[in-house]
């Protein structure tokens, strides 16, 4: 009698565990599908995302491209055309960063000005810069400011965040004209 009153209490239990298992997967789906609660960092006014558009607040229309030579003699010739205006870009050497600017993904071009002390980067609608992408987490990362340089702290997103190729693991210094790449996006920050 005792033994099928131990198996049934295993039984019960195991199945308890897989029951409390399989909810906890669901949890974690749920929240990085349909996105987590609501939290706010800050109590100012939250971020308007514009209707249609992966980049919310401070978004500008997209700048053209400049117009590529056609034959690679013709190149050659051709001055180097950066962002800043001929001059190659160096790390830090401009001056602190006053735009973030994407280089590549939906919204290549877009310049959002870093007036703020800090930029929530994220699928959440509340984010400073919104990235709607498969690969970008609900609460993907943040930057900050911390006097005239920012720093870039992942907030323990899926995919992970990339500085200048190498993932960031800790909270590390952005120098200007470092590439960020998060999920498909890629950005800047420039002087």
């Amino acid at each position: 009698m005792s033994s099928e009153l131990t198996l049934l209490i295993m039984r019960i239990g195991f199945l308890l565990m897989l029951w409390f298992f399989i909810f906890s997967i669901v949890y974690a789906l749920r929240s990085d599908l349909f996105g987590a609660p609501a939290r706010k960092l800050r109590s100012d006014s939250p971020a308007v995302q514009a209707q249609g558009s992966p980049v919310s607040q401070g978004a500008q229309a997209p700048t053209p491209a400049p117009s590529q030579a056609p034959a690679a003699a013709t190149r050659q010739a051709q001055p180097v055309i950066t962002p800043s205006g001929g001059a190659l870009p160096s790390a830090g050497a401009t001056g602190p960063a006053r735009s973030l600017v994407i280089t590549s993904g939906v919204a290549t071009g877009t310049a959002i000005p870093l007036d703020e002390d800090f930029v929530t980067i994220g699928r959440s609608s509340d984010s400073t810069l919104v990235i709607v992408d498969e690969y970008t987490s609900t609460y993907h990362a943040r930057l900050a400011r911390s006097g005239s340089e920012w720093t870039l702290t992942d907030l323990d997103s899926t995919n992970g965040t990339l500085l200048n190729g190498e993932k960031v693991r800790k909270t590390v210094s952005v120098p200007t004209f470092t590439p960020v790449t998060i999920g498909k996006t890629t950005f800047e920050l420039r002087p």
